[in-house]
């Protein structure tokens, strides 16, 4: 057991979690005691209820609500704020893998909802978000993932172009230079964090109050670490491509040729990543992986920085 809060990595001197971390998640949040189920029977939850939830993707995941009152989280159907991602059965060490790479996102300066890790019935680590499309306990805000404009099912999430995700902003967003710039963003610190899963179902828009824009990033992770390692770079082609991505093809390409991105920002958002490196190291090394892991997430980020061709 670790002695740092699981929700802000912060030392924790007393209980499982900080007064920080029970914060953020509800400022009335006093304690929080461990979930009712421990990772076997969380999976089993999920098998029930597979058929009754609407969160898209393969990795075992929960709608739940927050209970300040007693203090825990309790499956909640369709309904629910929070999600709760718990370790998949054939591959380990997913939620520590997702918190970390989605810490390192919020320093690059994409947008994330509010997330953490909160421990199981035997001390597993789950990973938790609150969702960004629910208002209150019921309300609903209107969000769609690229797999359901473009018109593909759950089976052809990859069979799509980061062009066309570049496509559909400029056809669906508000301000799409703008979401564009956020896209660009996404795609050069995915590749960064060696993330080759970003599908058509990693990208939504969200429509509050008449405003189009891209949803907060989710379901970040470091895919060339898990055990069933995703080989090439994208899950979405690039000028044709899902492997050999260089400055050349993120950058001039990408950034410049489709995106439309002027120099003056493309060197704003590089710059944003190189400052925010001593800060992904520093998270890596401090965060809830194992020591293998950890070396193995600091080894793939080296070698995408080389490729680049940036100091690191």
């Amino acid at each position: 057991m670790s002695d740092r809060c699981p929700i802000t990595y912060k030392k924790v001197i007393f209980g499982l979690y900080s007064d920080t971390g029970l914060h953020k998640l509800n400022p009335a949040l006093n304690g929080l005691n461990l979930l009712p189920f421990d990772r076997f029977g969380l999976h089993l939850e999920v098998q029930k209820q597979y058929r009754k939830i609407s969160i898209p993707g393969t990795q075992p995941k929960l709608n739940a609500q927050l209970s300040v009152k007693d203090e825990t989280f309790k499956l909640s159907g369709k309904s629910g704020s929070f999600i709760l991602k718990p370790d998949s059965i054939q591959e380990t060490e997913l939620p520590q893998n997702e918190d970390v790479t989605m810490r390192m996102a919020k320093e690059a300066g994409i947008e994330i909802p509010i997330h953490g890790l909160v421990y199981d019935n035997d001390h597993s680590l789950v990973y938790v978000t609150k969702r960004f499309d629910r208002v209150g306990k019921t309300g609903k805000i209107q969000t769609e993932d690229f797999a359901g404009i473009i018109g593909v099912n759950r089976l052809s999430k990859t069979d799509g172009s980061l062009e066309q995700i570049a496509g559909v902003i400029d056809k669906y967003c508000t301000f799409p230079v703008v979401e564009k710039m956020k896209l660009y963003r996404r795609i050069l610190f995915g590749f960064l964090t060696g993330n080759a899963n970003m599908h058509l179902k990693k990208f939504s828009i969200i429509n509050k109050k008449g405003k189009i824009t891209l949803s907060p990033a989710y379901g970040l992770r470091n895919t060339i670490i898990m055990p069933k390692k995703i080989e090439q770079e994208s899950a979405l082609t690039l000028n044709g491509q899902l492997s050999g991505f260089n400055n050349e093809l993120l950058s001039n390409y990408f950034g410049r040729e489709i995106l439309g991105l002027n120099e003056k920002v493309l060197i704003n958002i590089e710059q944003k990543m190189v400052k925010a490196y001593p800060e992904w190291k520093r998270l890596v090394n401090i965060c809830f992986l194992s020591e293998e892991k950890k070396k193995a997430y600091l080894e793939v980020m080296k070698q995408r920085w080389k490729v680049l061709g940036w100091l690191v």
